[in-house]
This record gives structure tokens, C-alpha cells and sequence, in this order.
């Protein structure tokens, strides 16, 4: 790898020493900048950053960053990108006033996205994964966690997990991989769904853990889907074959996925429209962190979570897109800056640390990505001319990532 060097920064933002874990409470309104920076870059990893008046002279490659802003990359904690077509059907359906639960029980929503994947290869689910990869790898996403839940079968659950291996194969990027096989019943386990948790856990988990395709195990526990009592189960068997728990929950209601996830010692609760005073004392009470997904609400056009109730209680808050067929058909991790800050009432400060440091730590990843730090990888982008950090999330409609740097080699 070659040596870069990017000179006259306006800012660089979010430079830190070493964290010991996610930013909570009132650290999540501090977001340390140097003005007028350069930052060195080599083998991949920062070397070094300091103001211009200490610049070295280039030992390699040169970016004139000529007074624009230089952002870690965005790091995605929570996608759903390997899927084998669009449901622009059921968004017709929702304006038309059926609601997701409606379209779900009727065989809609994730059993339709199963159906179609399992009839879909290998080789057309990563294509078309690739493509919505570096869509969002060219909007400024460095890192990313992709999930499994659209195969519901050994065999289709298998086969996303393979793409995503693929695809951490072919990409510099970190990927994260997590098994989501309790995404949704199957139809055909609907009258046994004890049968169904059992295949889960008696042979996907068990091959999954063999050939080493996936970090994490996730669970939709939430009304309609999984109860806290089969997640247990689920959780019970992923531990034992080292696939630390994460979680879907509270989407839909107060369905106590959060103290499951806590029990558990789930990296991450994800979603969490819902949430409750004891839901709150169980996350402060715990090293999870919350990851909400504002573009879900905005696109479903349900409750936003109470990203101040999370702060206020000095719990971590991350920030993740949930790009999906269904539910968020978008991976556009600017766009869900500014609506932390339009809707979940999130300073630009605590959102951009939010999708960058936090959601680092919430994919496993926050001694490696997430800040501008000597020693990790050198995942950045440099913005467009702005003002001011607060005009990203305020220019939501404006692209504003002039170039992505990957591991010190400009990607885009």
C-alpha cells in the first residue's frame, strides 16, 4: 500500500485518542476537530494528523483537500443488503392504508422477500449485493454488518451467508456477517413453530458456526415474530457455538427484546420505537448499546425512538440505515444523519458520533474504525465545500461526499 498525505483540511472531525467503549450521555455532544489539519496516511493505517503549520512533506500520494471537512467513514451497523428483489408492491399497499403487520400475516413483507431468494442464485444475489455495496461504500460507508433472515431454510440461509463471505472476500471494507434465521416463521412452521426453532438451532446454527459465516446471531423479537421466551432458546444454542447475540426489538411494541437482549449480553438492541422505563433501566444497567434506525420509521411511518430518553439515561447510542427491501430501501447513512436530527431531536454533533464511533463499537469493531485515530484504518471521506459540520445533516437532499478513501487508496 502506498503513503498519502491530505493536506489543508478545513476540519478533520472526530479525532480521538483510544476509547475504551462507546460515547454516552453527554460525551455524545462532543465532537473533537482539528481546524486547518492535515492527516498522513500510510500502509493503510493513520500515521498521523496535526494542524498545517506541522505538515510534513509528502512521502507518496497528495490530496489538497482545499478547505473541506475529512469525516471517518460511516460504519452501518445494522443492513439487510443481500436480498433478491424490491417490494415497491407493499409500499403501494401502505399508502393505500395496510399497515406492515397486515401485509406480513398475509404472507407479505420478509416471507415474500424468503420466497423470492430461495428461487434466486448464488451468483444473482451477489451481483446485485455488489451493487448496492458500493452504492453505499461511494455515499461514504467504510464499514458495514450484513445480515442473513431472507432465506428461512438450512439451505437459503446458508447461501446469504456464503454471498456476504464473498463479499468480505472481495472488498477492503470491514464486513460484519450476522445470522438472521429468526427473521420471520416460515408458513409451513406457522402450527409448530417449536419445530422451526429447532431446525434454527439444531443444524443452521451448527453449520453456520462450522464453516465460520457469521460473527453474530440476531433475533426479530417483537409482536408477530419471535417471543423473549423462543429468543432465549435462539441465544442459548448461538452462544454455546460463539455467535454473540444482537437484536431486533421493540419495533412494533413493548415486547421485551430489550431485557433479553441485556440478559444476554447482546452487542447491540436495534430498532426500539418503544421503549419503557424499566427498558431504560435494563440498557443502563448493561454494556448494550442502542442502535436506532430512523429511516425505518420515516419509510414505514411509525413512531421514531426516543433518541433523548436513551442520552439523557447515559445509554450509547448508535446510528444504522436497516437498508432492506421492505422497510428501508436505502442505505443512505447522510440521510439518516439528518433525520436523527430532524426527528429523533439529535444534535449534529451526537448524530455523526452516533454513525461513526458508536456505531463502530456496535459492530465489533471500535479499536479499528470509527475515529480519526493513530493506527486504524484509514476509512475516510472528504466532503464537499461546507460551511460547517452542521450542514451535512441540514443539506439532507445534497450529496455531499466528494471522495471515499479506503484503507489509504482513493476508492471513489
Amino acid at each position: 500500500m502506498s503513503n498519502l498525505l491530505i493536506k489543508n483540511i478545513k476540519s478533520l472531525v472526530q479525532v480521538r485518542e483510544e476509547l475504551s467503549g462507546p460515547l454516552a450521555g453527554e460525551a455524545m455532544a462532543e465532537l473533537p476537530c482539528i481546524e486547518d489539519a492535515y492527516l498522513e496516511i500510510q500502509n493503510g493505517k493513520i500515521l498521523d494528523f496535526g494542524h498545517m503549520d506541522q505538515c510534513p512533506r509528502p512521502n507518496g500520494g497528495m490530496i489538497d483537500a482545499k478547505g473541506r471537512y475529512v469525516f471517518p467513514g460511516f460504519c452501518d451497523s445494522h443492513t439487510h443488503i443481500v436480498y433478491a428483489a424490491s417490494r415497491e408492491n407493499e409500499f403501494v399497499q401502505r399508502i393505500k392504508g395496510v399497515s406492515y403487520e397486515e401485509i406480513a400475516q398475509a404472507g407479505g413483507g420478509i416471507l415474500n422477500s424468503a420466497a423470492k431468494l430461495q428461487n434466486t442464485s448464488h451468483e444473482d444475489l451477489y451481483n446485485d449485493a455488489v451493487k448496492r455495496l458500493e452504492e453505499v461504500m461511494k455515499m461514504g460507508t467504510t464499514s458495514i454488518e450484513i445480515k442473513s433472515g431472507y432465506g428461512l431454510s438450512v439451505e437459503s440461509e446458508l447461501k446469504m451467508l456464503r454471498v456476504v463471505k464473498e463479499l468480505k472476500e472481495n472488498f477492503d471494507i470491514p464486513i460484519v456477517a450476522s445470522f438472521l434465521g429468526a427473521h420471520a416463521i416460515p408458513t409451513k412452521y406457522k402450527e409448530n413453530r417449536a419445530e422451526y426453532i429447532q431446525l434454527l438451532t439444531e443444524e443452521m446454527i451448527p453449520k453456520i458456526a462450522e464453516e465460520k459465516l457469521a460473527q453474530y446471531c440476531d433475533v426479530f423479537c417483537d409482536f408477530g415474530f419471535f417471543t423473549p421466551e423462543e429468543t432465549s432458546i435462539i441465544f442459548d444454542a448461538a452462544i454455546k457455538y460463539q455467535l454473540r447475540p444482537k437484536l431486533h426489538a421493540n419495533e412494533l411494541g413493548h415486547s421485551g427484546g430489550i431485557q433479553i437482549g441485556v440478559k444476554y449480553d447482546a452487542i447491540s438492541v436495534d430498532h426500539l420505537e418503544y421503549v419503557s422505563e424499566e427498558d431504560l433501566i435494563a440498557l443502563q444497567n448493561s454494556k448494550t448499546i442502542a442502535t436506532l434506525l430512523p429511516s425505518t420509521s420515516f419509510f414505514l411511518n411509525i413512531p421514531y425512538a426516543p433518541a433523548r430518553k436513551f442520552i439523557e439515561a447515559n445509554i450509547p447510542v448508535a446510528l444504522a440505515s436497516d437498508f432492506n427491501p421492505g422497510s428501508s430501501p436505502s442505505g443512505n447513512m447522510h440521510l439518516v444523519t439528518s433525520l436523527a436530527c430532524t426527528q429523533l431531536k439529535m444534535t449534529p454533533e451526537e448524530a455523526i458520533n452516533a454513525a461513526t464511533i458508536n456505531s463502530a463499537y456496535a459492530l465489533g469493531l471500535g479499536e479499528t474504525v470509527g475515529s480519526i485515530t493513530k493506527g486504524k484504518l484509514a476509512n475516510v471521506f472528504i466532503s464537499k465545500p461546507m460551511d460547517s459540520i452542521a450542514y451535512f445533516p441540514y443539506s439532507f437532499g445534497s450529496d455531499l461526499v466528494d471522495k471515499v478513501i479506503i484503507k489509504g487508496e482513493l476508492a471513489y
